[in-house]
C-alpha cells in the first residue's frame, strides 16, 4: 500500500508542471534563490526543481523558485550563514553546527540502520522534526522538511583494514564532516580523521592529502568522486539527509497562501526522499562497480559489531550538544 501512495505522489510531482503551465504565465510577483550543494542530475537537486515548478504552478506564477546547485552560492556553512541573515531565501543542505552544536542531533551515527526506520525517524510530527525546527527557528530560520539521501559508508583510495572490527586501527586517513558526531564515530571504528571542507574533498583525495571520505553516499559518491575513489564500505552506520528551510525573514513576508504551497510541497519531500534513496541506494552500488570501484556490502549482523561501538559514543556528546538533549535523545531512540 505504501509503494501505491509514493507512486502516485511521485507521478503527482512530476506532472504538476504540465498540468499548470497555463497558469504560470504571468509575471512572478516574488522570485526566491533556493540554494543547493549538489550538481545537476543528482536526486537532490532534481527535488529541489521538482518543488519550485510545483510552488509556481500553484501560486499561478505569483511565487517563482530560483534553483542554485551544486554550491553556486556558497558550501552549506556560508549558505546557512545567508539563511540567518535573508540574503539567501531557502536551502536543502546539509546542516552546519557552528551556531548551534545541537543541531548535530539529525546527524547521530546509528540513529537509524534501516529505511523503515528512516520513515519513523524522519516524520514530519516526529521527535526529530519539533526539536530541529526549534533549534533553526531560534537562529532565524524554518524547517520546512527532511531530504533522505540515503546510508552512508566509506570510500576510499587504498583499501581499509578489517572494516568490520572497530578494534583496528583502519590505516587511513579519513576526511570528515566538521562535525563532533563524525568525529566520535569515526574514531570509534578505528579511523584518523581530517576536516576538509565539501568543495575540497575530490582534490584532496586525488593530491594523496587524505585517503578516504566520510559523510557521502554511494549517490554522491558516485557523482562527484568517480574515478577518483577505488574502494567502497557499505557500511550504513549513518543517514545523510538535507534539512529543507526557508529563512524567517523571506517567511515572515510571504502572503500566508504562499506559505502554505511552499510548505506542502516541501512537505512531500520527506516520504518521496526516501522512496527514492532506497532505489538509489542500490542502483549507485551498481554503478560504482561498474566504475572500477571495489564495492563491500554487508548484513546487519557483519555489521552490529560498527554500531554497538559507535552508538556508545553518543554519551559522549553531551558535553557539545548538552546533557539534556542527549538525554531526550537516547530515552526516544535508544534500542530497547
Amino acid at each position: 500500500m505504501r509503494k501505491v501512495v509514493l507512486c502516485v505522489l511521485l507521478g503527482a510531482l512530476f506532472f504538476i508542471p504540465a498540468f499548470f503551465s497555463g497558469c504560470a504565465a504571468a509575471a512572478p510577483e516574488v522570485t526566491l534563490r533556493f540554494a543547493g550543494q549538489f550538481p545537476e542530475g543528482h536526486t537532490a537537486t532534481t527535488l529541489m526543481r521538482q518543488v519550485a515548478e510545483e510552488v509556481l504552478a500553484k501560486t499561478g506564477g505569483r511565487v517563482e523558485i530560483r534553483v542554485f546547485p551544486d554550491n553556486e552560492l556558497g558550501d552549506y556553512t556560508l549558505v546557512y550563514e545567508e539563511l540567518i541573515r535573508g540574503s539567501i531565501d531557502m536551502a536543502a543542505i546539509t546542516v552546519p553546527s557552528q551556531f548551534d552544536p545541537r543541531l548535530e542531533i539529525a546527524y547521530i551515527n546509528c540513529i537509524v540502520r534501516t529505511f523503515d526506520g528512516a520513515r519513523r525517524l524522519f516524520a514530519p510530527d516526529g521527535w526529530l522534526f519539533h526539536k530541529m525546527d526549534e533549534l533553526h527557528t531560534r537562529l532565524g530560520v524554518k524547517l520546512l522538511g527532511f531530504q533522505m539521501e540515503g546510508f552512508i559508508g566509506i570510500g576510499s583510495t587504498k583499501p581499509v583494514n578489517e572494516p568490520l572490527n572497530p578494534e583496528v586501527k583502519k590505516g587511513i586517513l579519513l576526511r570528515i564532516p566538521n562535525m563532533e558526531v563524525f568525529k566520535l564515530g569515526a574514531e570509534a571504528m578505528g579511523y584518523r580523521t581530517i576536516t576538509i571542507p565539501w568543495d575540497e574533498v575530490r582534490g584532496s583525495l586525488q593530491n594523496g592529502f587524505a585517503e578516504g571520505v566520510n559523510g557521502m553516499t554511494p549517490t554522491a559518491a558516485y557523482t562527484m568522486l568517480k574515478g577518483v575513489l577505488k574502494y567502497w564500505y557499505d557500511l550504513r552506520y549513518s543517514m545523510e539527509n538535507l534539512n529543507y528551510m526557508i529563512s524567517l525573514k523571506t517567511w515572515e513576508n510571504l502572503k500566508e497562501e504562499d506559505r502554505a504551497v511552499i510548505a506542502e510541497a516541501c512537505s512531500k519531500i520527506t516520504a518521496l526522499s526516501i522512496y527514492l534513496a532506497e532505489k538509489d541506494q542500490e542502483k549507485h552500488l551498481g554503478l560504482l562497480r561498474e566504475a572500477g570501484v571495489e564495492v563491500h556490502t554487508y548484513s546487519r549482523e557483519e555489521l552490529a559489531p560498527v554500531f554497538s561501538k559507535v552508538s556508545a559514543t553518543w554519551e559522549r556528546l553531551a558535553d557539545k550538544l548538552s546533557a539534556e538533549l542527549i538525554e531526550e535523545f537516547i530515552r526516544e531512540y535508544a534500542e530497547k
